[in-house]
């Protein structure tokens, strides 16, 4: 234990060293000391046969990103292994990082923003104002008049010409980090105790400034050349230099994707905004294009990653998943339960993505696991609730009493926290709206399992949770998996307020029956299991080290043999775009036949687990009925289930006082989470931030996905 803190240690400020060296990389990068003295230097040392002028590129700019996250990789395989031990020991050490997620902004177009958040967020802001004002003082002050006439040009044109070309300069800063957020299997996030989800808003807010910085520099251009009469350049697509028609085009795929994002169009035609999303693809090949390899490596490395887990969420969702079965809800929900191997483990709060093909091929869905790894070894679970019209069609297709024998699926995930923190507290504070209740599920039965089974001392557990109907209530039955193995909920101290806001008083119809579909087995299915295997984290890293050093190999080999002759051995210069089609031609291969590789190694473990559960699925009556709809022995009753009712209060017509509910909670550490709608979060997150009582510690669960 003590060697693995050690390590971690270690890790963590070597981590941080180079993420402090390239931030300075990127202060220095405007001014003239960098551009003029320190670049030309290491250019002229790192200029070779194999890599040319593109191997200082990948020295300051994409190793060190590549660098953290084989670190960040390495140190979240000791944590992962750590956290395990700390686990069975029930030794949770209880560090104070409440002033790190302490809500320091509420309200406002980023809605609810912590310490670290808000740090990072005043850190970039100041770099690319930074970055703006030198480039600009250092540009204006080379236009003098005699300059100007002699590019036959007037001074404001000079100024225009200078700031077109500096806001691309910013905007490109902002692209740099851009992919960070939407990379869900990320490596140098968790790192900062973030997730892909949480900083989602911060990739769509990236998003908005690129594109502003981008139009605004395209539009500067055209009026530049139309008042200095060189409106031809707009079709140049020259060998050497600039690509103007590369530019455009990539600007042009950019714009449709950001007028999609806008918020009514994304929630009226949410199809609209997500296919048009793909085009993502389009607009990086051509920015390339439009920029060159050499300028392109600033923003490649974070791209870089999004790629290695862009494919491997590719080549996880070929396969098509193994679901066992499915609980239709009577508040129009369902609970879909598939068969999981025993080696995939995940935290509470994780969220799994899924498509199901005969209702959209191309639409993918983020919905919370409600399940856990540690209390149900076999089965994995997701809640859905009927709010669109992708989850309306899938809640019409199970609830009606038609004949479906197997219903194919296919999942990305699952995707979550790196750790959890519960057992540092005294009192958990879990307060939900409506769905939002869904990753509250699978807290409590994490702490089910940490006291049933590992023994451990758990803190006391208070559920708030908002309905619209009565019906609703049904939600809270999911709490206890459905097992086999009886689970005693009194062992664990819950206090559960249910408040259903619409209906004054219980419903007649509060006896539904509850239906289970079961489906057959299907060879072709397989159980959902980990796609880098146990040790997916240090195989990450592997992925990333390997790709990038064989992309170096193949790279230093072309530009020795092809590249290298043509520009020093004859008197033509290698084409630009050729160049970077090759760069990036060899950098997908590099990752596709790495992590390709890493996935096969680890399907020949997975798939004797798979055939052992296929096995014994096919030799267990029970689990192959003949696909109809089941009606269970017991009713469902729109009251929680026996079990539940002595910790259960239900309160007809009326809203929670939250800020007496929160204030009325002892305990000198309570940890607050708040999932629903976004004013209800903002009202907890206001609450716990106002000092007013110290011992409460807020985290927002938000859906962003």
């Amino acid at each position: 234990m003590a060697n693995q803190e050690t390590m971690k240690r270690s890790i963590k400020m070597l981590f941080l060293v180079v993420f402090v060296g390239w931030i300075f990389i990127w202060i220095m990068l405007p001014t003239n000391t960098s551009r003029l003295k320190w670049l030309p230097e290491l250019r002229k040392e790192t200029d070779s046969t194999y890599y040319g002028i593109e191997g200082a590129s990948f020295l300051i700019y994409t190793f060190p990103v590549l660098f953290m996250a084989a670190l960040g990789c390495l140190y979240l395989h000791i944590a992962k292994k750590s956290n395990d031990s700390n686990m069975e020991s029930c030794n949770i050490p209880k560090l104070d990082v409440a002033i790190f997620k302490r809500p320091i902004l509420v309200k406002g177009p980023l809605g609810i923003v912590s310490g670290t958040e808000l740090g990072f967020l005043l850190m970039f802001i100041a770099l690319l104002i930074w970055s703006f004002a030198t480039y600009l003082h250092i540009g204006f002050a080379t236009i003098t008049p005699k300059l100007a006439a002699k590019d036959g040009e007037t001074i404001w044109q000079e100024k225009l010409d200078i700031a077109a070309l500096r806001m691309a300069l910013i905007g490109n800063i902002c692209l740099t980090f851009l992919f960070f957020p939407v990379a869900r299997g990320s490596s140098v996030l968790p790192f900062f105790k973030l997730t892909s989800e949480s900083t989602i808003k911060y990739h769509i807010w990236l998003g908005h400034i690129v594109m502003t910085l981008f139009t605004a520099h395209g539009i500067c251009y055209i009026i530049f050349w139309a008042v200095t009469n060189q409106i031809s350049q707009v079709v140049k697509w020259d060998k050497v230099g600039v690509s103007n028609v590369a530019g455009e085009l990539s600007l042009i795929f950019g714009l449709f994707m950001w007028i999609a994002t806008i918020p009514r169009i994304r929630r009226k035609f949410f199809e609209l905004f997500f296919y048009t999303h793909y085009l993502y693809t389009l607009f990086i090949v051509f920015f390339i294009f439009h920029v060159g390899i050499t300028y392109a490596c600033l923003m490649l490395p974070s791209f870089y990653l999004f790629m290695v887990d862009r494919y491997l969420r590719f080549l996880q969702s070929r396969n098509q998943v193994r679901l066992v079965s499915a609980r239709v809800l009577p508040c129009e929900a369902v609970e879909l339960n598939f068969s999981k191997a025993h080696g995939l483990t995940y935290n509470p709060t994780s969220i799994m993505f899924v498509n199901i093909p005969s209702i959209s091929k191309l639409q993918w869905h983020p919905f919370t696991i409600t399940s856990n790894s540690n209390l149900e070894n076999e089965n994995l679970s997701v809640v859905i609730k009927s709010d669109g019209t992708w989850t309306q069609k899938l809640y019409k297709l199970l609830s009606t009493h038609s004949t479906i024998d197997r219903l194919g699926v296919s999942v990305e995930g699952p995707y979550g926290p790196a750790s959890t923190d519960f057992l540092r507290h005294d009192t958990l504070v879990l307060i939900s709206g409506g769905s939002g209740i869904t990753p509250f599920i699978s807290i409590i039965r994490e702490l089910l399992f940490l006291k049933s089974t590992v023994k451990c001392k758990t803190p006391k557990v208070v559920l708030i949770c908002s309905f619209r109907t009565y019906s609703s209530l049904s939600m809270i039955n999911l709490i206890l998996p459905v097992s086999s193995t009886p689970y005693d909920i009194s062992n664990l101290e819950l206090q559960i307020e249910a408040y259903i806001t619409k209906d004054k008083e219980p419903q007649s119809n509060s006896h539904i029956d509850l239906q289970i579909k079961w489906f057959k087995p299907n060879p072709s299915d397989v159980p959902i299991y980990a796609i880098l295997g146990p040790n997916s984290w240090l195989w990450l890293g592997a992925i990333i080290s390997l790709s990038f050093i064989i992309f170096l190999i193949i790279i230093g080999i072309i530009g020795r043999y092809y590249i290298f002759p043509i520009d020093h051995n004859s008197n033509k210069i290698f084409s630009f775009p050729l160049k970077s089609f090759l760069h990036m031609l060899i950098i997908c291969g590099s990752i596709a036949m790495v992590a390709s590789a890493v996935v096969l190694l680890n399907k020949k473990n997975n798939a004797k687990e798979a055939k052992k559960i296929q096995n014994l699925e096919m030799s267990t009556p029970t689990m192959s009925p003949s696909s109809k709809i089941y009606n269970v022995d017991r009713e469902l009753e729109s009251l929680p289930c026996q079990s539940l009712i002595p910790a259960t209060n239900v309160h007809y017509g009326v809203r929670p006082d939250l800020k007496r509910l929160l204030f009325e909670v002892k305990g000198s550490s309570v940890k607050v989470f708040a999932s629903g709608p976004k004013k209800m979060r903002q009202e907890v997150a206001a609450i716990c931030s106002s000092g007013l009582a110290e011992n409460l510690h807020f985290e927002s669960i938000s859906f962003s996905w």
